[in-house]
Order: C-alpha cells, then structure tokens, then sequence
C-alpha cells in the first residue's frame, strides 16, 4: 500500500503490515511527515508558553491593583508596619498603659487646663448617724474632679470712646483714638475674625457650618462670605511674617519639597491648583501656583541657598535643580544643587506586594526596617558621628541593589513590583546620597507630615461662595511643628501666604 505525505500529517493509523512492507522513498515520507509534525508542535508549543507568560504578567498586574484598590478603601493610612498582637509583652505593656490614663485624674491628665474650685455644702447641717445630734462644718472635703465645658457666648461690644472739650474756648472737641484693630471700623471684633480664623484652617470646620453654629447661640444671619475675607484681612496683617519666614527656609542648606493638588473653585472645575511646600531645620513655607511645572520650584530655588534638595523622583525637581544649577554659574557662584530622593517613595512600593505575601517585596521591607535601625543610632548625634554611623549603611544598601537588580530582569517592567525595583535601581545614587551628608534625611516625610492637614481640609476650606483658599507660609521649630492648619492664609494674585498665629 503506497503511503502519501498527507496520511502521514494527518496521523493515519499505520498497521505493522504497512511498516513492514514499507519502501526507502515511503519510509522517507514517514520521516518528513514527522519532521514536519515535530516542527508544527513546537510552534504551537513555542506560543502556548508565550501566552501563559502574557497571561501570568496580567494576572500579576490584576492582583497589584487588586492590592492597591483594597489598602485604599480598606487599610489604614499609616506606613508602620503592624504589631504582632499576640506579643504578649507589647500586648501588656499597652494594656498597663492605658489603665494608667484612666486612673488619673482630669487635673494630671490635662494640666493645662484651669482648675474652678466649687464647694458644695448641705442646705441644713446634717444629723449625726450615731447619736442624731447636728453636725458642724469639720474642714475636711471629699474631692472629685471632672472635665466640663463653658459653651461659646457670642457678646456685642459697645466701643464708647471719650471725648474731651476745651474748658477755655469751649470750641475743640478731642476724641479718644480708636485702639488698633485687623480690620479698622469693621463690625467683626478681633477674637471673632481669630475663632473663625482657627476654625476654619486649624478645626477644618467650613464658614458655613460655623454660621449655623452662631446661630444656635442666638447670632443669625452671619455672611459666610464677609468672614472669609475677614481671614484674609489677618493675613495681610502677617504678611511680614510670612516674607521673613520665606526668606529664612531658602537660606537653609537642605531643604525638603513636595507638592499636592488642590481643587480650584474659581475658573474651569476640571483644573487643579498645586500647594508647594519647602522646609528646612526651623522654618517652613507654601504656596498655591496653578501648575506643577518645575519652573515654580527652579524660581524659588533661584533665591535660595539650597545646595541639596529632598524630594521624591518626580522630573520638575530635578529640572528645577538643573536650572537653578545653570542660574548660579552665569552668576560666578560655584555652589551646586544636588537630588537627593526620598527612601520613604521607595520602601512604599514594596507595601502592598508584601501584604500579599510576596518574598521579594517582604526583604526588601525588613531591609529597610535594618536601615531605620541604624538611622535611629544617629539621632541627635554630631554631624561626624552621623557620617560615621550611616557608614553601616552602606553594604546594606549595595544587598538591596543587587537584590533588586536580580529581581527586575525577572519581572514585567508593567507590574507593581517590576517597578518598584526599577524605581530603587535607576535612582540608587539620589537614595544614597544622604549617607556621606550628615544633614540630609533618610526620607522625606516632614514634607509629607506638613502638607497632612492641606490634603485632609482641602474640601472644607472651600465656600460654595467660590472664594479661592490663598497660599500659606509657616515658621516654627522642627521639633514640634504644629499641623498646618494651625496657621493663617493669605490671598494675594496667584499665590497665597500662611503663618503661625500664636
């Protein structure tokens, strides 16, 4: 029986007789059909594989976002890593903690608070329990305390200034002058245009809100809008305050920038305004722009005294660096502008992968809890004891970069974690930057801490009226920077100015 190659392609069962009989040229055809099979069954070997690959990096990237979606609604915002609950000595220590503040009293848990003493005597002096003859005042006291409010009163002040006549020509009439106020011959008294200054930027209570508020305490009618512009009024007022703060941030060596959007309230809905924020040791300003180009960094750069700038890896700083760099040298000055980024950006992308159990993303996690350990051994320490300390740092660093670098070849450029690796290998030189300076910080999270209350009041700090929130400035020492909204604004064209009210 003659064989033909398309029997052999198409796997017609062969007989023993048929293999038996078979001729050289049939026997050819058998091997050039199975030539042809074994070619055929690699291709689509070949592109199955291909497939799996394609559809294990979607899966990948679909269970990332999965991780992402989840930690935004779900997990807390805090990047600490959680507690063992079941250490029973953290477990303990926490337990004694907490029955100590309740045993306390008001005056030793609060004592700032003011203490009002109030006797509370019997109508008639009581009767003796055992021989029922009246009792008498014995100087003794049973003592309790409790935590008490005095609710807000609204008063209405009538200012009456004395006026003073000539007793010889009877003709001159001088009156008293008036004492200084925010806003000369308003109807709204300092203390008013401070509680809703403080309420509205440091409590994040709307003006509105405060209004019906008012209104409760018998003030009706307050005009949400004529009270915000009474807070601008008190910017003004600090507006020196602001310029003096501004200028001693960009005199500082080191200084730290980040930025967050902001909604606009006037002009087109669907554009945004950008906070700015830069701060050093003592001192930190912000200011509202309506772009995130690095030009708003490179022009304040332009004035400062920055030879290091922290922030995270986004391209405006470094262009801003860059440009503020060029400034300098047509100017003769030799000083330069080094980018040094924010290990806080990098430790973040290996979050939500080590939450869903990834090895890769958990090392490199307890790599960075070794780092902060070290770290934490040069605080408050000399600047060449710090240098000296962080010295440790460094093959630490040079595992996570190997690390990473092995990890990256592995994984898809697409997914969460491939791109977190690639983010601490391509700016591996701005992460360990602040090893050799003793004055820059391993991350950037002061920024992060003083731009909290912009992003959490940024909804509330808006009127229905449309008035734009203005951009802010703020001084005070780093080691008990208040939160932002502790601080005042002020609106000016383009950019607005805050500062600390106390």
């Amino acid at each position: 029986m003659q064989l033909t190659l398309k029997q052999v392609i198409e796997l017609k069962p062969l007989t023993d007789e048929h293999l038996a009989t078979a001729t050289r040229e049939e026997l050819l055809i058998l091997l050039r059909g199975e030539q042809a099979l074994r070619d055929s069954l690699g291709k689509a070997f070949a592109d199955a594989l291909t497939r799996e690959l394609v559809l294990k990096d979607q899966v990948f990237e679909s269970q990332q976002k999965y991780c992402r979606l989840r930690t935004l609604i779900f997990d807390t915002r805090s990047e600490k890593s959680q507690k063992n609950s079941s250490n029973k000595k953290y477990k303990k220590k926490k337990d004694k903690k907490k029955a100590d503040d309740t045993t306390k009293l008001p005056s030793e848990r609060y004592p700032n608070v003011p203490i009002i003493k109030r006797v509370v005597d019997c109508i008639e002096n009581p009767f003796c329990p055992c021989c029922g003859e009246k009792t008498k005042p014995s100087g003794m006291y049973s003592v309790s305390e409790c935590l008490t409010v005095i609710p807000k009163k609204f008063i209405i002040i009538r200012q009456m200034r004395q006026k003073y006549a000539c007793s010889d020509c009877f003709s001159g009439i001088v009156t008293t002058p008036a004492p200084p106020r925010i806003v000369k011959g308003s109807s709204y008294g300092d203390e008013l245009i401070i509680d809703v200054t403080l309420n509205k930027y440091c409590d994040l209570v709307p003006v509105e809100r405060y209004c019906r508020i008012a209104s409760m305490g018998g003030v009706e009618g307050l005009p949400p809008n004529s009270l915000i512009e009474t807070t601008h009024k008190l910017a003004d007022l600090f507006e020196p305050n602001y310029e003096a703060t501004k200028a001693e941030t960009l005199s500082e060596r080191v200084l730290q920038a980040d930025e967050t959007t902001h909604r606009m309230l006037e002009g087109d809905k669907k554009k945004k305004w950008y906070l700015w924020g830069f701060s050093g040791k003592k001192s930190c300003f912000f200011e509202y722009h309506d772009t995130r180009s690095g030009d708003v960094a490179s022009s304040l750069l332009n004035e400062s005294k920055c030879e290091v700038l922290v922030s995270d890896v986004y391209a405006g700083y470094r262009k801003a660096a860059r440009e503020a760099n060029e400034y300098r040298k047509n100017l003769g000055d030799e000083r330069r502008i080094v980018n040094a980024y924010c290990n806080s950006h990098a430790r973040r992308g290996f979050v939500d992968s080590a939450k869903e159990g990834d090895q890769a993303a958990q090392y490199m996690i307890d790599m960075y809890a070794e780092c902060q350990k070290i770290e934490n051994q040069a605080k408050g320490k000399p600047k060449e004891d710090v240098v000296s300390i962080r010295q440790a740092l460094v093959p630490l660093f040079k595992k996570m970069k190997d690390f990473s670098e092995l990890q990256r070849d592995q994984l898809s450029e697409k997914s969460t974690l491939g791109q977190a690796f690639g983010y601490f290998v391509n700016n591996y030189e701005g992460l360990t930057y602040f090893i050799n300076d003793a004055e820059t910080p391993l991350e950037n999270n002061q920024s992060e801490r003083l731009l909290r209350s912009a992003v959490i009041g940024r909804k509330t700090w808006s009127s229905r009226s449309g008035i734009l929130p203005s951009p802010i400035s703020h001084g005070t020492e780093r080691d008990s920077l208040p939160s932002f909204g502790s601080c005042w604004f002020k609106r000016t064209s383009g950019q607005t100015a805050l500062g600390n009210l106390s």
